[in-house]
């Protein structure tokens, strides 16, 4: 097995990096570190151009904390550069740690600020012709690892055999409460609505999603978790968790309306694949956000 730990420094002339070093809100933190006017500052808000330890942010009175990184995403075209972290690139995949807050590809109403036309622009702006596919996807709001096909046939043949080729798909989640069992094996049948709100069948309808979970560490309102999925169904880890009472920190549509958080706390940090270019197995790997860390201290 090969073990890719290869990481990016993306930053130049196209991205900005702060480093925390006080506690405060980030619009006041930036007026105050940024040699920039104010309204190009909020700009960079509303447009979606600020990541905060690789979660797009649009609060303005968004806490942070010191240690944190602020990376400003100053040019959307002609993209030289990625505001987040490549785990891996050949020449046939790349694979990318997905901020949270982004989309993959476009829907009707979101058509440009994806993850699929960020990577694509970077990539053409070296290579001027070059395409890119998509293999598989992550909620807009699961930050984590995301593989990118370079060409059509490295697409085809990954995903007419991805439920062979995937090994491994690990995540990390933190969930509101103490789960009783502390290591779980769920079988469920889910179905989704017109609204595209997924839910437990009570029969034996719908698509069948095998989670698995182990608490990893318990706080006195909180818990992280380590998930590993057996099917790749949509929200199959937010549902299965809200149907234990203990949704996912951050779920808006399957947990609270929580005020506090302005981010799901959901990453897939870990996705072992088997890799037929070079007849190996790839595990891609990725760190624990940290405020994933910060809330669980």
């Amino acid at each position: 097995m090969l073990l890719v730990k290869i990481l990016y420094n993306q930053i130049n002339g196209d991205c900005m990096k702060l480093i925390v070093k006080k506690e405060a809100l980030l619009l006041d933190y930036l007026y105050e570190n940024l040699d920039m006017p104010k309204k190009r500052v909020k700009q960079y808000l509303t447009h979606g151009s600020i990541f905060i330890n690789n979660s797009k942010i649009l609060k303005y009175d968004y806490k942070l904390y010191p240690g944190m990184t602020i990376i400003i995403d100053t040019n959307a075209k002609n993209k030289k550069t990625l505001p987040f972290e490549i785990i891996y690139e050949d020449e046939h995949i790349i694979v990318i740690n997905k901020p949270s807050g982004l989309l993959t590809i476009a829907t009707n109403k979101e058509k440009e600020k994806t993850l699929y036309h960020i990577v694509r622009e970077y990539l053409k702006a070296s290579k001027p012709s070059q395409k890119i596919f998509i293999v598989h996807r992550l909620d807009k709001d699961t930050s984590g690892i995301i593989i990118f096909a370079k060409d059509e046939k490295t697409k085809n043949m990954l995903q007419e055999k991805w439920n062979d080729y995937v090994l491994l798909r690990e995540y990390t989640a933190v969930v509101y409460g103490r789960l009783k069992k502390k290591e779980d094996h769920i079988e469920e049948n889910l179905l989704e609505t017109k609204t595209n709100f997924v839910y437990v069948a009570k029969n034996k309808t719908g698509k069948k999603a095998i989670t698995n979970y182990k608490v990893l560490k318990e706080k006195e309102n909180y818990s992280l978790l380590k998930v590993n999925i057996e099917t790749g169904r949509k929200n199959q880890i937010r549902v299965a968790l809200s149907n234990l009472k203990h949704p996912i920190v951050g779920d808006k549509k399957y947990g609270f309306k929580d005020d506090k958080f302005t981010r799901l706390y959901l990453h897939a940090n870990r996705l072992k694949i088997y890799y037929p270019y070079l007849k190996k197995e790839i595990l891609f790997e990725t760190a624990i956000p940290n405020e994933f860390k910060t809330l669980m201290k």
